[in-house]
C-alpha cells in the first residue's frame, strides 16, 4: 500500500482566517505535513485535519476529492476510520 498522500487538493485560496477554502490547512501546516516521513505520522495529521474541518465547517467537498486522489496513487482514504471515531 501507498504512503498517505498530502490532504491538499490544489485549490490553495487562504480566505477563511488564514486556513484553505479546500483542505482547510495553514500555510504552516502545509509545510509541516511535507516534513513528516513516517506514514503513521502522515496519517495521524490527515486524522486532526478532519477534526479541525468538522469543528470549521463546509468543507464537505474535500473527502470525495481526497478519496479520489488516495484511489489514484493507491493509498486508502485514512477518514473511514477517524470518522467512526469521531461518531
Amino acid at each position: 500500500m501507498s504512503k498517505t498522500p498530502n490532504p491538499c487538493i490544489d485549490v490553495c485560496k487562504y480566505k477563511r482566517g488564514g486556513h484553505c477554502i479546500g483542505c482547510s490547512m495553514t500555510k504552516a501546516q502545509k509545510a509541516a505535513f511535507k516534513a513528516l516521513k513516517k506514514d503513521s505520522q502522515r496519517e495521524g495529521f490527515v486524522q486532526m485535519l478532519i477534526a479541525q474541518q468538522q469543528i470549521m465547517g463546509k468543507y464537505s467537498g474535500w473527502a470525495a476529492a481526497y478519496a479520489k486522489k488516495c484511489k489514484k496513487k493507491g493509498a486508502k482514504a485514512p477518514f473511514d476510520q477517524v470518522t467512526k471515531k469521531i461518531a
